[in-house]
This record gives C-alpha cells, sequence and structure tokens, in this order.
C-alpha cells in the first residue's frame, strides 16, 4: 500500500444537503453525534495502510482544513499525511474546479511527483467500512488499467447512479450516468453474475458504481492530459475508457449510503440506534473511525428517560425524554422535553456556566433545547438557541419550506434548524 496514493473528492456546493451545507464543506458535516463525514473515507485509508491522503475541495473549506489539522498527525517518522487542496487559480488555469476529473487534472502535477503505482480516488460523502487492499489487490490481479467498486441495486435508486453491464471475467462493457426511462431499463442486468442468488438478483437487478475507483498511474495522466474538455469521471472519462482499457468492475457487499440528501443523511444517522445490529456500527476495534479527540467530560444524565439513542460526551441532559435520536457532543436538553427521531448535533463550545440552575429566564435563548419542548423528525445544526415551550413537529406536514429568515428549512418533511439559529420561547414549527 506503500504505492497507493489516496485522493478524496469533496464534492460540489453540497445544494441537496443545504442549509448543512451553508457553513461548511460537504465532507466537514458532522455524522453520528461526534464524528465528520470527512473521517469515513481518511479512517478506511488509515485501516488499510494507506497513509498518502489528499482531500480536493473548493466550497466553504474553512471548518474541514481545521477538523484535518488537529485530527490526522502522522509521526516524523513516515511519509503519511492528510493535506486539504483546495481549487486556486494558477498561471495555466484560472477555474475552479470544473467536476471530479477536473479536480484531480489541476493537481495531476503534484500527485505525479509521488512515486506510486496507483491513485485510490474516493469521494468525501459515503457512509461505508472498507478494507481498499482487497479492492487493489483485485486490480493488481485481474491486470486493470482502472478498477471500479460497484454494488447490486434496486430499480427505485438505480438512475441516481452510474450503471455498467460486465462480462463474464468482470470486465465492464457499457457504462450510463444516471440514465432514466428506456435507457435506464437497457442497462438491466442478471446480477447473480455478481454472486447474488436469484431472489436477490431479482431485487436489485442492476450494478450501480459507488464513485470509488483505483487507476494506473500512467493511464489516469494519460485519461486526463488527452481529454482536457472532460470534466467528469462518471459522465465523460469511463465511458471513454472502455474501448481502450481494462476496466474491471470490484463487488462489494457490505453497507454502503450514499449521504448526498438531507433524507438520506437523516436515516442514516437515525439507523445507527437501531438493535441489535444497525447496518453501520462505529464499534469495531479492527476497523474504528477516527476523529478529533476532544477531552470533554462524561455526559450527565439526571432522571431522564432515554430509549434507543446514542448520547455523544459532554451532554448535559435533564429530567428530559430522548428517544430513536442521535444527541452530538455538548448537548444541553433542559427538562420536560421530549425529542423523537431527531438528529441534534450539539454545540462547539459551552456557555459559561454550563451547568445552570434555571431552565428558562428572561432574555434569548439559552445554548441548547429549552424547557418543555417536543421536537420530532428534526436536525438541530449546531450551536442552535432553542428557547422554552418550543414545539418543531412540522405541524402542517409540509414537505418542502424555505425559511431561512426564521432559522429554519424543511427537507423531505425533516425540519433543519440551521447553525446558530435562535428560535424564541412559545414558537410552533
Amino acid at each position: 500500500m506503500k504505492k497507493v496514493l489516496g485522493i478524496i473528492l469533496g464534492g460540489g456546493a453540497g445544494t441537496r444537503l443545504y442549509p448543512l451545507t451553508k457553513f461548511r464543506a460537504k465532507p466537514a458535516v458532522p455524522l453520528a453525534g461526534k464524528y465528520r463525514l470527512i473521517d469515513i473515507p481518511v479512517s478506511n485509508c488509515i485501516n488499510s495502510e494507506i497513509f498518502k491522503i489528499y482531500v480536493l475541495t473548493q466550497f466553504n473549506s474553512a471548518s474541514l482544513n481545521r477538523h484535518l489539522a488537529r485530527t490526522y498527525s502522522f509521526a516524523g517518522f513516515t511519509e503519511g499525511f492528510v493535506e486539504v487542496l483546495a481549487a486556486q487559480q494558477t498561471l495555466d488555469n484560472s477555474n475552479w474546479f470544473q467536476g471530479t476529473a477536473d479536480a484531480v487534472r489541476q493537481y495531476l502535477w503534484l500527485f505525479e511527483e509521488w512515486d506510486v503505482e496507483e491513485y485510490l480516488i474516493l469521494s468525501g460523502d459515503h457512509l461505508y467500512r472498507m478494507d481498499y487492499r482487497q479492492f487493489v489487490e483485485r486490480h493488481r490481479e485481474t491486470g486493470a488499467d482502472v478498477t471500479l467498486s460497484v454494488i447490486p441495486i434496486e430499480e427505485r435508486r438505480a438512475s441516481d447512479f452510474g450503471l455498467m453491464k460486465i462480462d463474464d471475467t468482470g470486465r465492464i462493457i457499457n457504462f450510463s450516468e444516471k440514465p432514466k426511462g428506456e435507457a435506464l431499463k437497457k442497462m438491466a442486468v442478471d446480477t447473480t453474475v455478481l454472486g447474488l442468488d436469484e431472489e436477490q438478483a431479482k431485487e436489485k437487478p442492476y450494478i450501480a458504481s459507488m464513485g470509488i475507483y483505483v487507476f494506473k498511474r500512467n493511464v489516469l495522466l494519460k485519461l486526463l492530459k488527452h481529454s482536457k474538455d472532460q470534466t467528469d469521471f462518471g459522465k465523460e472519462i469511463l465511458p471513454a475508457a472502455l474501448d481502450g482499457y481494462n476496466v474491471q468492475a470490484f463487488l462489494f457487499d457490505d453497507y454502503w449510503e450514499d449521504i448526498g440528501t438531507i433524507e438520506a443523511f437523516f436515516n442514516s444517522n437515525l439507523a445507527l440506534t437501531q438493535q441489535p445490529r444497525p447496518p453501520f456500527s462505529f464499534y469495531d476495534e479492527e476497523a474504528p473511525i477516527y476523529t478529533r479527540s476532544r477531552y470533554l467530560p462524561p455526559s450527565k444524565l439526571l432522571n431522564c428517560q432515554i430509549a434507543q439513542s446514542m448520547i455523544g460526551e459532554g451532554c448535559i441532559l435533564k429530567d428530559c425524554r430522548i428517544v430513536n435520536s442521535v444527541l452530538g457532543v455538548r448537548s444541553r436538553i433542559e427538562s420536560g422535553c421530549n425529542i423523537e427521531d431527531t438528529l441534534i448535533m450539539g454545540s462547539d463550545f459551552y456557555e459559561p456556566y454550563a451547568e445552570r440552575q434555571s431552565d428558562c429566564s428572561e432574555g434569548p435563548a439559552s445554548l441548547g433545547i429549552g424547557a418543555n419542548t417536543t421536537v420530532r423528525r428534526a436536525i438541530i445544526d449546531k450551536n442552535a438557541h432553542i428557547g422554552c415551550d418550543v414545539q418543531i413537529i412540522n405541524k402542517d406536514h409540509v414537505q418542502e419550506a424555505d425559511r431561512e429568515s426564521q432559522g429554519f428549512y424543511i427537507r423531505s418533511g425533516i425540519v433543519v434548524v440551521l447553525k446558530n439559529a435562535v428560535i424564541t420561547d412559545g414558537t410552533v414549527i
């Protein structure tokens, strides 16, 4: 793995995850109460003994830079690093990244300096655990020029992904990026070729790209340098490579979720609370997910009723009810609160006198969730001030709404309270 360079694509503006991406890059969005999305691919690289890692980004990268600098520091006796590469103007190119392939192309001069044999290209907004060593070994064994990691997928979600057909050797013979209608139906295949049984193959008749690739060094350089008008891997580079190169598929048969929308992000977080076995677990000693060490005190729970939930460190919960929810670091929940099916991201800091006695007081709402407040099916972003006697329940069952001036949005029926928002006492959403 010393001959592999990891390149993580930070994604675009993250419009489908807005407003969570209003102040941060998509890979910096908090996950599971204490992590960030970028921790997933970086941890997978570290667990796979890939220690040379670049992260390409161009939108709201300040918090991402800060997180990576505070979290991933390798000893001076190794070449290992995790480094952010932001879009920049040069004498040769004054444009921002125009797509996934263009982002890699603009930094080829840097990637070429490393003595590596393969480039491992990853996405920064997926939730999964993968040993990239198996992926790279499959690439080497088949003599592939390019290898794509793939999963079988059902028709309902198929049009959101790049789809392909493969032959008996695993070689990709057809690739179509996000086809719809008749073009989608033409990409249906017998997925028993991947090892699925007939029942599974009937449920999932499509082979989808995970947006994870291994390229031979010289192949990537040739593809990107000789096609400067092609800016995207899925739409242009990969379909064009099928004729002249050996492009192979690698089956990934574990949990994987593309966290590209508010609904997918919400569901993925709450799924972590499932029992007895959630689809994805952070409790794996052999392949841990790393994140920043905060040295926070233990959480304090005072006469609380909590069921099927995850509570981050440094929280203070008082005489409240928490059901099927995820609470981030430094969350403060006052007495009489009822929290259900909700993701609370917590806070970046404590207010003066964190262990305050009063539940409600005159003046602006305190940091956290005020007394006698009910929150259902919502995402509360960091540092939100929710007053007393507030109801965040989407009482009118609205599916989509933009209420930025009032401190919240609604996406797919999920209320998203903005970072740093103040929701005054008695508000009903």
